[in-house]
């Protein structure tokens, strides 16, 4: 299996069309999927515009639909939940469909929609997702961060260096590191792994959100490695299910 990673989106060599990809947003967006299909949602559906995103949902009945709507960590005004994984509790998206779009991790999913195979990943899934392509055996993987607005996150770095060291750990056949910067986020794992919660509150991204007020929940819930058994799987172009 050859995995390589890219920070964010706009790294992803133009006209590449991966066949297996897992897209990371640590803080939050693919922490709060996982959650929310934990939590008995129906689906994620996920949008890098909002107009989009309203248009579509209006196709569901009130009563079946949460949007969910983050800009620079903030709630979008209007919306029905930011992107916090502690919001999504069963009682509020059992059986919905969640419309999400946010600042980072929707732009990364949309930039590889076409993947024959998508999965999200964050560390609270890292362990299922992990096993999820030791038994599918890709070729090839693209793990692909969504840093901020463009730029590296070290959150996400720390996440794809995790998923690469569980499948060095339990792989029987051979893992092959393809670039540079997953060779640095499994060092980077190795450095951070005994104190995950301090790597993510380190970040720039994770001091942003400090300074917008108490995420302390959020930052406990994200920092957990392996409590979820939950793949998020596109099955529909731009929409997340549980297996």
């Amino acid at each position: 299996m050859d995995l390589s990673y890219f920070h964010v989106a706009g790294d992803v060599p133009h006209g590449m069309k991966p066949n297996t990809s897992v897209v990371i947003d640590v803080l939050r967006a693919t922490t709060t999927i996982a959650c929310a299909l934990n939590n008995g949602a129906e689906a994620v559906q996920t949008f890098a515009d909002i107009n989009e995103l309203e248009k579509q949902s209006l196709k569901w009945p009130s009563s079946q639909r949460l949007l969910l709507g983050e800009r620079g960590g903030k709630k979008l005004d209007g919306f029905d939940l930011g992107n916090s994984p502690i919001d999504v509790t069963p009682n509020l998206v059992k059986g919905k469909r969640l419309f999400m779009s946010t600042t980072n991790g929707t732009r990364s999913l949309e930039r590889v929609f076409e993947s024959n195979s998508l999965f999200t990943m964050s560390l609270i899934n890292r362990r299922a997702v992990g096993l999820k392509l030791l038994l599918n055996k890709p070729a090839n993987v693209l793990l692909l961060g969504s840093g901020w607005e463009g730029a590296y996150s070290l959150e996400d770095s720390l996440a794809a260096g995790s998923l690469v060291a569980f499948l060095l750990e339990n792989s029987s056949e051979k893992i092959r590191i393809v670039n540079d910067e997953l060779s640095a986020a499994l060092a980077l794992w190795s450095y951070w792994k005994e104190n995950i919660e301090g790597c993510l509150r380190k970040s720039t991204h994770g001091q942003r959100l400090e300074r917008l007020g108490n995420h302390d929940d959020d930052f406990l819930c994200c920092s957990q490695l392996d409590k979820i058994n939950i793949v998020p799987t596109q099955r529909e172009k731009g929409v997340l299910f549980s297996p």
